[in-house]
């Protein structure tokens, strides 16, 4: 780690991150640049400026000041095992596989095997923005995207110069991370780098706390590149390649992770000529990961290991085509076609005994998806747009097994081989957007949307702790219809001449327009057969399916669910007085139910696990002159469960999270960052027998980011 930052602080000269904004367009709810006000979904944008002064460590913790969107079990990258890092949005179902379709230029981060998104690849620091789709996107996009797309998007034409962060604070945190540009005659040269280490802090709360619990630390690095090349007329080739390496301590002496990518993709994009352009991409990932865990004891004095996953190799190999066209009377299309291969499978040790284990289990398959979609808008009348789309998605499942063998005989204990499946899938989208007057923007919007279960999910078994949880190979997809009417007002002004000047003067970022606004949306999804991990049997004792489960501990499976009902109201606000003051407040209400389990009766009637029915987020910025600002958020986190059953509670929490940037120099400028500025108690988890895991506690974090 100590080289790799070395490393970084020779390669690059200090600097800052700048604020690149993503400009008066939205791109991933049809895959084409859109206005916002033709967009009949929710769409929420965060330019680069909002995120560099965000006051939190990680960039998922940024994005949790929109309440929609949420993390599984409230733990963000900073101390969360890569399998809990699934995205929900509107809490349609949240699980460590995301619901939502996560994407970085056009490329999904999902894991291919599990589903998860390992957010600490993401290169912060040359990031543009990022656009969310909450309940949107679906037929443009695909399987995965049931609760909405979030999209990560890179500068596109990164300029000269050079970009350097280094940070460090609590818990022995230390980061480094840099971003080099170079434009020449041929094209542009772009290269960044990240290392980042700490000793991290403990996840179970201190009154369960014993002798075996350890800090979570971790560790990771990674190095990209990408070469721009333009074409003539008005097109470009960006090559990009990427390696990736992190390694996690979660708790205890014995449980760990480790996760490994090479990453590289081609973009060609062709303008030719004022009314159609079209863009193709193809990539390939290669990743391995390890983890390890184990059964501790009631005391929390001793750990015994009860799997060791010591490889999971899972590749991804994608290609998708879009064409963009322009009709006379404001009219648009866009339309094409994408492909993606995911195969993977899981190697693991298990069920330990006298002093080793004594299986070994490989379980695996292929999926491979393939789509045609178009998206079509125009107006229809006076101030009233009308966006209407399909898709149409193959799939198939294939090479599906689970083979267990006794590791000292050799002996064959279970093997399956899994019939191969496919089917279609369809997924119609409308929206109207009507400008009712000049402050005045009603919308509507309706989808139906997929997802087939992960790898993970249709062939891995696991254990954490004394919760054994299986996997099903029969599990069905996942479907939901959802749609939402929404309001919008707004009072808006352009800046003032002497605002205008001051901006020139001292070189401080001017929004576009200063204002008021007001936004109110009411959403409702019909989600049917979605994928829980349903408790069938609790210990003490042994059980067909499960073998023994100890006292406190219990046998779940994954199960589909008939029919799942999601409603709510998400409520925004937004004030900004001057250029240098503004105000954001919004209000999620989430009803998440399960209304029918054919399999699971019992649950019925209750609240849908880990989906707090109210969330609410504020924050104030201040930018009296050019880096120079203070940015402070408070977030409210309400009640949820831990369980299917809601039995296990988790206490609602309010966080505060501040940060502050001070100007060094004429390029440069020191930041200072307190998360959970209150050290409140952030309950992550809550098991059968008592035991409670807690979130990020106050975190410090202060360091200096330079451009040039």
């Amino acid at each position: 780690m100590k080289h790799f930052l070395a490393a970084l602080l020779v390669a690059a000269p200090l600097a800052a991150q700048t604020a690149v904004p993503l400009g008066p367009v939205f791109v991933t709810a049809a895959r084409a640049p859109q206005s916002p006000a033709d967009v009949p979904f929710a769409v929420v944008t965060l330019d680069a400026g909002e995120l560099r002064a965000s006051p939190a460590a990680t960039l998922d913790g940024a994005l949790r000041s929109v309440p929609g969107f949420s993390l599984f079990r409230r733990s963000d990258s900073f101390s969360a095992n890569p399998t809990a890092q699934g995205v929900s949005l509107r809490g349609l179902g949240p699980s460590g596989a995301s619901r939502s379709l996560v994407l970085l230029d056009g490329v999904p981060l999902n894991d291919p095997f599990g589903g998860w998104v390992a957010w600490s690849k993401v290169p912060r620091l040359s990031l543009a923005g990022v656009e969310l789709v909450n309940g949107g996107g679906a037929t443009a996009w695909g399987n995965a995207a049931l609760g909405g797309v979030v999209q990560l998007l890179t500068r596109e034409r990164p300029a000269d110069g050079r970009r350097f962060a280094a940070a460090g604070g609590s818990f022995g945190t230390l980061s480094a991370d840099t971003d080099i540009s170079r434009t020449t005659s041929a094209g542009t040269l772009q290269l960044s780098g990240r290392a980042f280490s700490t000793d991290g802090f403990h996840l179970v709360a201190p009154e369960n706390r014993g002798a075996i619990d350890r800090p979570a630390a971790s560790e990771h690095r990674w190095l990209s590149g990408s070469w721009r090349q333009n074409l003539a007329p008005g097109g470009s080739l960006t090559l990009t390649a990427r390696t990736f390496a992190e390694e996690r301590a979660n708790g205890t002496p014995y449980q760990r992770n480790s996760s490994r990518e090479n990453f590289a993709s081609a973009r060609l994009h062709l303008r030719v000529d004022g009314s159609f352009s079209w863009t193709a991409t193809a990539y390939a990932q290669d990743q391995d990961f390890a983890s390890t865990f184990s059964a501790v004891n009631a005391a929390r004095t001793a750990e015994t290991p009860a799997a060791d996953q010591f490889s999971v190799p899972a590749v991804a190999l994608g290609a998708a085509w879009t064409g963009r066209w322009s009709h006379p009377g404001n009219a648009r299309t866009s339309a094409g076609a994408d492909l993606r291969r995911l195969r993977g499978e899981t190697r693991e040790h298990f069920s330990f005994a006298n002093g080793d284990f004594t299986r070994l289990r490989v379980a695996g398959g292929r999926q491979d998806f393939a789509g045609l979609f178009a998206l079509h808008e125009r107006p229809v009348a006076p101030a009233l747009r009308a966006t209407l789309g399909a898709r149409l998605d193959w799939w198939r499942e294939s090479a599906g097994h689970r083979d267990e063998t006794d590791r000292a005989t050799g002996a064959s204990l279970r093997s399956e081989r899994h019939a191969s499946r496919d089917g279609l899938e369809f997924s119609p989208g409308a929206g109207l957007a009507w400008q009712a007057s000049p402050g005045w923007r009603l919308r509507a919007a309706a989808q139906h949307a997929f997802r087939r279960p992960t790898l993970n999910e249709l062939h891995r078994p696991f254990r954490v702790g004394n919760v054994i949880t299986e996997a099903n190979a029969a599990l069905q997809t996942e479907r939901v219809r959802s749609g939402e009417i929404g309001v919008e007002w707004s009072r808006n002004r352009e800046p003032t001449a002497a605002e205008k000047s001051r901006s020139l003067k001292t070189g401080s970022p001017l929004p576009m327009f200063l204002g008021s606004s007001l936004g109110a949306t009411v959403f409702w999804s019909d989600f049917r057969d979605a994928v829980g991990n349903v408790t069938l049997a609790s210990g003490p004792g042994t059980f067909p399916l499960f073998g023994f489960i100890p006292a406190g501990g219990a046998g779940r499976q994954r199960l589909n669910l008939d029919r799942i009902r999601v409603r709510g109201l998400e409520l925004t606000a937004e004030w900004r007085r001057s250029p240098v003051w503004s105000l954001q407040a919004d209000y999620l209400y989430n009803d998440a139910t399960v209304r029918r389990a054919a399999l699971a009766p019992g649950i019925e009637g209750n609240r849908l696990a880990q989906v707090p029915r109210h969330s609410a987020a504020v924050s104030v910025r201040w930018q009296p002159a050019p880096k120079f600002g203070l940015q402070s958020r408070v977030r409210w986190l309400g009640r949820q469960f831990e369980d299917d059953e809601n039995l296990l509670p988790l206490g609602a929490a309010v966080v505060a999270d501040l940060g502050v940037t001070v100007p060094s120099g004429s390029a440069g400028e020191f930041f200072l960052n307190l998360e959970n500025l209150a050290d409140a108690r952030v309950e992550t988890g809550r098991s059968a027998a008592g035991l409670v895991h807690t979130g990020t506690p106050r975190l410090i974090l202060g360091g200096w980011r330079s451009n040039w």
